[in-house]
């Protein structure tokens, strides 16, 4: 009798592990970010630049010179940014040029310039060759920085909103780092990236579990894209409530239950066992 309540009390102590591994497997496995990854194997990183200059950007542009009374005929004014209503507060920084429709921008003394296409070292490079063509200047530095790389970030994460970027090179996981990462409703298989560009709009949808990340288009972000990341079917049902929703928690309610019968019938077999 003593080993046939051993054998009862061992079966259903398995029972009751294929159940809470069914359950925890299955929400790992949809929460785990890059789940194919390879360790110690390196791979060539594509070469990307950074973004590019587009219609309706707003860049900083500034021209330094060994010959400082030259330079500031290249350069935009200084305008004022007060604080609240108190004048005497406020700071200074420099204006910046709007990039038109046709991807120019207006430059002192230099006139008219395209620059559509062009990343801001390109750009920097090619404002310095027409400062020293035109014999402006014989050693001009270019200091060309984005200040409308902004992104938004909306749905199954902690923080969502819209964050302003220094620099001009972002990726997907970067801009979910600054959203605070996913809540664990938010389907990481499913988080798509809106990109707008020369009047077209574009949907990626990217899958965080896998390295196929590294690979899209909309892995490296660009100014003004908005990155949604789908709730999870659970949360979808949670938001709202019907027949299914109610089901479903009563299943769970259930399995729990069994789980605890399972552990006080286990614990009682073995205390008579002893």
């Amino acid at each position: 009798m003593l080993i046939s309540r051993r054998k009862v009390a061992i079966s259903l102590i398995t029972a009751a592990v294929a159940i809470l591994s069914v359950t925890s497997c299955g929400s790992t496995k949809d929460i785990t970010y890059l789940q194919d990854k390879v360790l110690n194997n390196p791979v060539e990183l594509e070469k990307n630049a950074g973004i590019i200059i587009e219609p309706k950007d707003m860049l900083s542009i500034v021209v330094n010179s060994r010959t400082p009374e030259l330079a500031p005929m290249f350069n935009l004014p200084l305008v004022n940014i007060n604080a609240g209503s108190d004048t005497s507060s406020g700071s200074q920084r420099i204006s910046c040029y709007a990039v038109d429709e046709e991807g120019c921008i207006n430059f002192p003394v230099l006139g008219k310039l395209k620059i559509s296409g062009m990343t801001r070292w390109e750009c920097a490079e090619f404002i310095k060759k027409e400062l020293i063509k035109n014999k402006y200047l014989d050693d001009p530095i270019i200091t060309i920085e984005f200040t409308n790389f902004k992104i938004s970030v909306l749905g199954e994460v902690k923080n969502p909103g819209t964050f302003s970027i220094n620099g001009d090179r972002l990726t997907i996981l970067q801009a979910i780092s600054l959203a605070g990462d996913l809540t664990l409703f938010g389907q990481r298989k499913n988080v798509s990236v809106i990109r707008e560009n020369s009047g077209e709009r574009t949907i990626y949808q990217l899958d965080l579990t896998s390295t196929s990340l590294f690979q899209s288009p909309a892995y490296y972000l660009k100014q003004n894209d908005i990155i949604y990341v789908e709730p999870s079917d659970i949360k979808k049902r949670q938001s709202t409530v019907d027949d299914k929703a109610l089901r479903i928690t009563s299943i769970a309610l259930s399995s729990s239950s069994v789980v605890v019968s399972i552990a006080t019938l286990i614990s009682t077999l073995v205390m008579r066992a002893k």
